[in-house]
């Protein structure tokens, strides 16, 4: 894999690429992370001649920070790199804060992005028929609640919290004693670098989108686990029924990173959408 840098305005986005010729698969990364792509799925990939690219969110990792981004900004972020790239059609997929992300990608990049996947992500904090905070655990609702209070409140809330229930079930510390103990390798050293970025991931997150789901026209995969408390699937099957024609595949079994256990699926159906 290899790393390197891209002028944006206002900065410089830290990114990364597999290489190879096969088809570019861009990876949004989940709140705090760094954004390299997912090792557990690099098997996979080459298996069905996908190439991952993706980059640091602005503030995480060798990317200038972007006080005020919204979630529509990953598209420019995302054309930018795949312009340095020389790519032109590209497929989309996000983990958890990297959801919605990968989804401003397939509203607003219609003639670039072929498929998107989101995996664990939230719906609009203004969904309407939608009781957004319903089924979070009390650490992930207090921090939501905290960001839609604006950036003070939020980062007061982060200065004080100690040892909060996230929402993560016994199948996600599993998953995570294991293949997915990767994590490890990109929210450790997000967390290190401090709060900054994860504040303007949650704003983003508690803010306008910037574009609306139900505008999206191109092909839509939505994952989730109905064990999830850091985001409850009812928040997949919310934008199930708005984006035209999306596909909603939920595991009664599974939580908020367990879930990517089924994955390879979708990778498969991106391969088959290419």
């Amino acid at each position: 894999m290899i790393e390197f840098d891209v002028p944006v305005t206002g900065g410089r986005l830290h990114a990364y690429d597999t290489g190879g010729d096969g088809v570019p698969v861009v990876w949004h990364h989940g709140t705090p992370n760094l954004g390299a792509p997912p090792e557990p799925l690099f098997a996979a990939a080459e298996r069905l001649g996908l190439r991952w690219v993706s980059y640091d969110r602005p503030g995480y990792g060798g990317s200038t920070p972007a006080p005020g981004r919204d979630f529509a900004s990953a598209a420019r972020y995302t054309a930018a790199v795949a312009d340095h790239l020389g790519l032109g059609r590209f497929a989309v997929f996000g983990h958890s804060g990297g959801g919605p992300h990968a989804l401003a990608c397939a509203a607003l990049l219609p003639d670039r992005v072929f498929a998107a996947v989101s995996v664990s992500g939230l719906a609009p904090i203004n969904a309407e028929g939608l009781d957004w905070f319903a089924g979070m655990a009390s650490g992930s609702e207090a921090t939501l609640r905290a960001s839609a209070a604006g950036r003070t409140a939020l980062a007061s809330h982060l200065a004080a919290e100690g040892e909060t229930d996230i929402g993560f079930a016994d199948v996600d510390w599993a998953a995570l004693e294991g293949e997915w103990g990767w994590f490890g390798k990109v929210v450790g050293p997000a967390i290190a670098a401090g709060p900054a970025a994860q504040i303007d991931d949650d704003l983003a997150n508690a803010g306008a989108w910037g574009f609306d789901p139900a505008a999206i026209t191109v092909p839509v995969l939505l994952m989730h686990g109905d064990r999830d408390r850091m985001v409850p699937s009812t928040h997949s099957a919310w934008l199930a029924e708005r984006i035209p024609g999306a596909q909603y595949r939920h595991w009664a079994d599974e939580g908020h990173v367990s879930v990517l256990r089924h994955a390879e699926e979708a990778l498969e159906w991106l391969a088959k959408s290419a």
